[in-house]
């Protein structure tokens, strides 16, 4: 059986290859990549594989059993992409797909989540059996900016006192790991988020914590926030995208408490403290 994964040298990506081939021989894994070249780390047959290129793909998919999509990050492009990779799938006989959407696709006002609704919608059409992951904000979006916070000393944000359950990338490539290579995951949808939820507020207090600095929380409108981001060289229309989302944040898009994360990986989902403090490392 060939498992192939797609964005296999993304930071998702790679940790699934590597959880992946803990599990199972690595001639069963496939890393499927823009450039091989790249994935050579990676101890796994690489094959070229490009969303916008379906030529690419079918060569890519021949042999395959087993696809977990990860979603493009070419944010726009995403549902001709997956479009490709679909219609690939079917050319080329792949037994079932495995797809990692976003947290609460169907109702979420996350401005991510319409290109996320179209690919669901074509995968369960295309007749391949199917498995749906809906991850939720990984923890590292946040932890990412605790540098910018200790040299500017606050940490910005638009998500006023909204609860989000995040979880590490590792949680969820255990989680993508666990449905790869578990039975009884066809035809279902997961809803995937950390155990434990926390405001920005409470994640600055941690940090604060931690550091042994005094790291406030400061709410920001919309606007100011992307202005901030777009100042620190985040491309303007990715600053204002980063910004609507804090600002959905705010009104529940990113909160789940149904623990479906850790059931599947059969262990609590990572702290935020953990992450913090591997953040401050």
């Amino acid at each position: 059986m060939k498992i192939a994964i797609t964005g296999a040298t993304g930071q998702l990506g790679r940790l699934v290859v590597q959880k992946l081939t803990a599990t199972i021989p690595a001639d069963q894994v496939v890393a499927l990549v823009r450039d091989p070249a790249k994935a050579a780390d990676l101890g796994v047959e690489a094959r070229q594989a490009d969303y916008s290129n379906p030529e690419t793909l079918e060569a890519a998919l021949t042999g395959v059993d087993t696809l977990l999509l990860i979603s493009s990050s070419e944010v726009g492009q995403r549902a001709t992409q997956h479009h490709n990779v679909i219609e690939s799938a079917k050319q080329t006989g792949v037994q079932r797909v495995v797809y990692t959407s976003v947290l609460h696709a169907d109702a979420s006002p996350l401005s991510l989540a319409e290109e996320h609704r179209a690919t669901e919608a074509e995968l369960k059409a295309s007749g391949i059996a199917y498995t749906i992951l809906r991850n939720g904000w990984y923890t590292e979006n946040y932890t990412g900016s605790i540098g910018g916070a200790l040299a500017g000393g606050a940490f910005i944000g638009s998500a006023q006192e909204g609860k989000i359950s995040s979880a590490t990338r590792a949680d969820f490539a255990e989680a993508a790991v666990a449905v790869l290579t578990g039975e009884g995951h066809a035809g279902k949808t997961y809803e995937l988020a950390g155990d434990e939820s926390y405001t920005l507020t409470e994640l600055a207090a941690e940090i604060s914590r931690q550091s042994g600095k005094d790291i406030p929380y400061k709410d920001l409108p919309v606007t100011d926030y992307a202005a901030a981001l777009a100042s620190f060289g985040v491309p303007e229309g990715f600053a204002h995208g980063l910004a609507s989302w804090d600002a959905d944040a705010a009104k529940g898009a990113l909160y789940d408490d149904s623990r479906q994360l850790s059931q599947l990986i059969g262990r609590p989902t990572t702290p935020l403290s953990a992450a913090v403090a591997d953040a401050l490392k």
